[in-house]
Order: C-alpha cells, then sequence, then structure tokens
C-alpha cells in the first residue's frame, strides 16, 4: 500500500472517529435536556397535585395566613368570594393548626363585610379545633373590625387603629352651584322617590328621614355582631359604637381586642406553629379586567349614582 493510499486511510479514520465522537456528544446533551425536561414536568406535576381550591397546601403542620388588605369590596377591594375561598382552603387543609387573618383595612361594603363574618363562624363551628385568629397592622376598622369580630381573639399592635364602629353614607349636594351656573337639572322618575338622594336635587326631608333609618337599622346589625363576637369580654362605654376609633393598647382595655401580638409571635408563641403558608387570595389578569370592564358598564348605565353605604 502507498503512503498516499495509508494517509488517506488515516484521515478518513479521524473523520469517522471525530463524528462518532460528536455524535455520543449530541446523544448526551439530549439526554441532558430531556432529563431536564422530565424534572421540569414532575415538578409541575407536584405543584398541581398540591395545590386546592387555587392555594398551595403544605404537607406539615404550620399557621395558614391570610392577608386582608384595603377596601372590603369596591371597585378595587378585596372581595368576600375571595376571602372566603381563601378561608374555606385553610380550614380545609388538615395540616392548618390554626389560621391567622391578618387584616389592614379602613372598612368598605357592610354585606360583604357580613358575609365574610357569617363564613368565619359557619367554618369556626365546622373545624372546632382549628381556630382562627386576627392580628392587626395598621388599622381595623368598621367592615374590617366587623370581620375581626368573628375571631377566636384578636392580637393588635400598641399603635394599631381599631374600632370605627359606625355607618356611613356620602355623597355631594350641588344645587347652589347649578343655580350660580343657571343650569337647570331635569329628572324624569316612574316612582316619585326613584331619584333617591339625587346630588343634582333638593333633599327630600322624608327621603333624609327614611336614609337615616336604614343607617340606624345597618348601625344596630354592626353591634349585635360586635355583642356576639367579643361576648363578655366587651367593657361597653357611651362612645364605643360613635363611630371612633382607639390605639391597639387602649382597645384592649375596652375588650375591643385581646392582647399585643404580630404574625411571627402568634404563629409561634400562641399557634406553636413557626411556619406559615399563606392562601391570601390573588385576583388574576383575567378577573381584574372583567370586573373593570363591569364597573365601566354600570357607571355608564347610571351616571347621578354615587351615594354608597360604608360600614366606615
Amino acid at each position: 500500500m502507498s503512503t498516499d493510499d495509508n494517509t488517506e486511510k488515516g484521515a478518513l479514520e479521524r473523520l469517522l472517529l471525530a463524528h462518532l465522537a460528536e455524535q455520543r456528544k449530541t446523544r448526551r446533551w439530549g439526554l441532558f435536556f430531556k432529563s431536564l425536561g422530565f424534572i421540569w414536568l414532575f415538578t409541575v406535576v407536584l405543584l398541581v397535585i398540591s395545590r386546592e381550591d387555587g392555594h398551595f397546601t403544605s404537607v406539615q403542620p404550620h399557621t395558614a395566613l391570610i392577608d386582608l388588605n384595603g377596601e372590603i369590596g369596591g371597585d378595587n377591594g378585596v372581595t368576600a368570594d375571595a376571602l372566603i375561598a381563601s378561608l374555606t382552603a385553610a380550614f380545609e387543609d388538615k395540616h392548618s393548626r390554626a389560621v391567622v387573618l391578618r387584616i389592614n383595612s379602613p372598612g368598605g361594603s357592610p354585606v360583604q363585610a357580613g358575609q365574610v363574618y357569617d363564613e368565619i363562624r359557619r367554618l369556626r363551628g365546622k373545624y372546632p379545633k382549628t381556630p382562627l385568629y386576627v392580628v392587626v397592622d395598621d388599622i381595623c376598622a368598621s367592615g374590617g373590625y366587623y370581620i375581626a369580630a368573628a375571631a377566636d381573639k384578636i392580637f393588635v399592635d400598641k399603635a394599631s387603629l381599631v374600632g370605627s364602629i359606625g355607618v356611613l353614607m356620602d355623597g355631594f349636594g350641588f344645587t347652589e352651584g347649578m343655580k350660580k351656573l343657571g343650569v337647570e337639572r331635569r329628572l324624569l322618575t316612574a316612582g316619585e322617590n326613584k331619584g333617591f338622594l339625587d346630588p343634582f336635587s333638593p333633599v327630600e326631608p322624608r327621603q333624609e328621614t327614611h336614609a337615616r333609618a336604614m343607617l340606624a337599622e345597618v348601625h344596630q346589625q354592626f353591634i349585635q355582631v360586635v355583642r356576639q363576637g367579643r361576648g363578655k369580654r366587651l367593657k361597653e362605654t357611651p362612645d364605643m359604637f360613635s363611630g371612633l376609633v382607639w390605639s391597639g393598647a387602649r382597645s384592649i382595655e375596652l375588650g375591643l381586642a385581646d392582647a399585643l401580638g404580630s404574625l411571627d409571635y402568634v404563629a409561634r408563641e400562641v399557634v406553636k406553629a413557626e411556619d406559615i403558608v399563606d392562601y391570601s387570595p390573588e385576583e388574576s389578569l383575567a378577573d381584574r379586567l372583567a370586573r373593570r370592564i363591569g364597573t365601566a358598564m354600570g357607571d355608564a348605565v347610571r351616571p347621578w349614582a354615587r351615594d354608597n353605604v360604608r360600614v366606615r
């Protein structure tokens, strides 16, 4: 065999060996990426399995946390449906040693606050071994306190603001301004009270009397809820249900709260389960968009309905 043949044969062998090595390398990378894909898929499946009603569950004893931040109800507030779903998931998790509702809210809708209050009472009855505690951050007022009254115990910071047990209906009156501008209000109704408290019309004494009676009724409902929830711990004073707020320290003296304590303190010292699992409601982008579209459409069809009843 000539030298040229040997050279050509060696080159072919080297080329073949390089090709085989490249194939082995490609297979190794393929196996690597397939393994990564399998691990990713396995993790996703585990996460899906570990979710219950949209909330992650834990496999060990823990303190279940639900945050209530901001207004209750309203265009951008926390809804009763979202809170109730979170509360239900937290109570149903067999590893929850207690549920902590951390509140930082000035109040809001009396209807939605009442719905959450009733649901907490129901869940406490269904799961008697799982206590529910409220931890107050900056403020727990009005509708926020309405909900808090359903708890086994209420923990506050000494500087928290607590109370505001009252009801209001607010709005504006533009009649004098319209006179100065020479604007005439033309409101046509079928039903003499259909334009109830219309801000562009003079106040009708009978309508105002009716509104005050309605507010007083809702106020009494609020008072009864507080008395029912706090029981003998409540030390009533003449101004307790007047709409005033008190510091956290003073609220303990009045029986509106039970003790000083933060979330970590309650989980560690009261519940005895330092691991905290968050069950707080998270609204999806689609839900927010749908709610805003619904609100905009509602405003378009009732442009003068601007008076709102709030437990505040």
